[in-house]
């Protein structure tokens, strides 16, 4: 009987086969020559070396990945052997050659413009996205352009708040191309605090820069932050100084709301509202975000002592895209002053903000009480058909104020909880007298 190798394919092409082993077409055309030189090699070798029966063996163990080829062959000529050992054994190299590059022991050939930066950086500019397919690709290259002029290390950070348009694919595109690049994807719209958070969280540097991507803040202006932080200030806001936007819908409701939040937080900063600041992270750390409040953070540092200035920036009108905020969001804001007044004041002592309101209340209706009594009794006066509703006012407040006691008493036991370690035993032990040995019948405290 005659022997010969089957030729090797199977009808795959390089491409085909860069697609199932994922590999690059370049390494993919070099295993198919390495595969048709190895099947003649190893047939030529085994069929003069092994006999007959081993060679059978060999052609059931390695069976060739074309089995349409060796139907034909058989078809053609019945008397020949159709031994593929060459072919079943490189077909295993290279499936143990794509696992070892999908496990990360190669990776697949990389675009020849791609930028790699493998250590810490010391900037990281964190900004949230939602909706600005339009805005991403020129964010992207002016960051990067401002950046690079300032020679130092740096990332960028981008958060995909639950967007429904192109954006994440293009971040995703951005972040092929540049290592430097890290992109977040929310599993939905989870707003604008949210997605600062998980900025935040994701980034590594010394130093943050968060501002918004819709080009509104000038990334031209990142150097003024950057030299405030190397004073050594903790937080640099930005003040918008000259602002574009509409006089009664925008400027003037934010301007009572920042002359608002600077009185009741006692942060002498101009504006509030920006998302463009410069953080030190150990100050950022500390501060918990959820909410609405990263508009708050410098008053909410300003609790932990942070040094706080303001640099005055460029109001950019929006050129692509549709604004997301309205008038709606300023009374929002003065709720969140109620909370951040609140905190400031009384986050380590909340008795003393429900304890002053009860017992104001419990003083008023006390004094109605004894106003009460004394027209009872002096002045011989019928309460209830008289001053029954003063009666029942008073009686009101005394239940409010001794509510508000009970509320301030449960808020510090919640302080006292947070401040104190956990796990305390609910005991308290005098002694313990324990034998040391058995032989020994001495007692040790």
């Amino acid at each position: 009987m005659q022997i010969e190798a089957a030729r090797d394919g199977g009808g795959l092409q390089p491409y085909e086969w860069s697609e199932r082993f994922g590999m690059s077409d370049y390494f993919a055309s070099s295993f198919l020559r390495m595969r048709r030189i190895s099947i003649k090699i190893s047939a030529l070798v085994v069929h003069s070396t092994l006999p007959k029966r081993i060679n059978t063996m060999l052609s059931i163990w390695f069976p060739s990945p074309s089995k349409w080829a060796a139907r034909k062959h058989k078809q053609r000529n019945p008397n020949r052997i159709i031994l593929f050992p060459g072919a079943g054994l490189t077909h295993l190299i290279c499936i143990g050659l794509r696992v070892w590059f999908r496990s990360g022991g190669a990776q697949p050939k990389s675009p020849q413009n791609r930028i790699i930066n493998a250590e810490m950086p010391k900037y990281s500019i964190v900004v949230p996205l939602h909706n600005e397919q339009d805005n991403v690709t020129d964010l992207y290259d002016r960051l990067k352009a401002v950046m690079e002029v300032n020679g130092e290390s740096f990332e960028i950070v981008l958060v995909d708040d639950g967007s429904r348009d192109h954006t994440f694919h293009m971040l995703r595109e951005i972040a092929a191309v540049d290592s430097r690049v890290t992109v977040v994807k929310l599993r939905r719209n989870f707003g604008q605090t949210s997605a600062l958070a998980a900025g935040f969280d994701h980034s590594r540097g010394e130093y943050i820069i968060a501002m918004d991507g819709d080009l509104q803040h000038d990334p031209a202006d990142i150097p003024l932050f950057l030299e405030k932080i190397a004073e050594g200030y903790d937080i640099v806001s930005g003040w918008r100084k000259v602002r574009i936007d509409n006089l009664w819908l925008r400027r003037i409701p934010s301007r009572c709301a920042n002359w608002l939040m600077a009185k009741l937080s006692g942060v002498d900063i101009h504006d509030f509202g920006t998302t463009f600041k410069a953080y030190r992270r150990d100050i950022l750390e500390q501060v918990p975000l959820y909410g609405e409040l990263h508009r708050f953070i410098p008053a909410l540092a300003s609790w932990h002592g942070a040094s706080i200035c303001e640099v005055p920036i460029r109001n950019m009108n929006r050129e692509r895209g549709v604004s997301h905020y309205g008038i709606t969001r300023t009374f929002r804001v003065f709720f969140d002053l109620m909370t951040i007044r609140f905190l400031l004041r009384y986050l380590s002592r909340p008795l003393h903000f429900f304890g002053t309101l009860g017992m104001l209340s419990i003083f008023s209706g006390s004094g109605v009480a004894v106003w009460l009594l004394v027209a009872k009794f002096l002045y011989h006066s019928h309460v209830m058909s008289e001053h029954g509703p003063m009666m029942i006012f008073g009686a009101v407040l005394l239940l409010a104020g001794l509510n508000l006691l009970a509320v301030g008493l449960l808020g510090e036991m919640q302080v006292r909880h947070y401040h104190e370690p956990t796990r305390r035993a609910p005991y308290s032990v005098d002694r313990v007298l324990r034998a040391q040995s058995s032989e020994e019948h001495t007692i040790s405290e």
